[in-house]
């Protein structure tokens, strides 16, 4: 999608994540131009806000406990769900995962995916369009930050317990309302720095947990 590749370098700059030397990534650098560029481009092409242009707290603690313990991802089927700039699947293939897929519902978001993928000189297949309800054919999948919303979590959770009675399925949280409260085995805390122009701190704790089939 030329249109939105040549958006997205417009709009971002090449910046590596907090905590996480040696990834780079097309990132947003200033909040404001790129959610008002962002809603002239959604007006023209009918595509979401741009969560695709900031390392979220969940992927990046995600990141971490990959690089702590590669042995999660090297050499299986990975699939970053709700992937957004597609950061964990960066690392998941550095980490040596067997094959990387990530998921996305929003087109920007699958292009930045992309130019991210090649940037970092690592190979992910791009899913664009809603996977849930697809038949299991992961072993990992990683969901960073997706309890945000009622309906989203109503929509994704009973598939990804489905999923989890055949892949490990690790559910990053950084304390957002709509995480379940049970059926859940913590894996690891992290503690990941952001910016009071997306959240309401300087830094969250997120919870790294597997989520366990019902």
């Amino acid at each position: 999608m030329r249109d939105a590749a040549a958006f997205i370098r417009a709009q971002t700059a090449i910046a590596e994540t907090p905590l996480l030397p040696g990834i780079r990534l097309h990132l947003a650098t200033e909040i404001t131009p790129i959610w008002q560029a962002s809603e002239a481009f959604l007006e023209l092409h009918g595509m979401e806000p741009p969560f695709w242009a900031f390392a979220w707290p969940g992927s990046v603690a995600l990141s971490l406990a990959m690089r702590a313990d590669p042995a999660l991802v090297a050499g299986k089927r990975v699939l970053d769900f709700a992937a957004g700039c597609g950061i964990a699947a960066v690392v998941a293939a550095q980490m040596g995962a067997g094959t990387v897929e990530a998921a996305e519902i929003d087109p920007l978001a699958i292009a930045a995916i992309g130019l991210n993928a090649a940037l970092n000189k690592v190979a992910i297949t791009p899913l664009d369009g809603d996977v849930v309800g697809a038949p299991c054919r992961w072993d990992v999948i990683l969901a960073g930050d997706v309890c945000y919303e009622a309906p989203m979590t109503a929509h994704i959770l009973p598939w990804l317990r489905s999923m989890a009675r055949e892949a490990i399925v690790l559910l990053a949280d950084p304390g957002r309302a709509y995480l379940p409260r049970d059926g859940m085995e913590e894996h690891s805390i992290h503690t990941v720095p952001t910016t009071l122009e997306l959240e309401d701190r300087r830094e969250r704790k997120v919870v790294i947990a597997r989520l366990l089939p019902f």
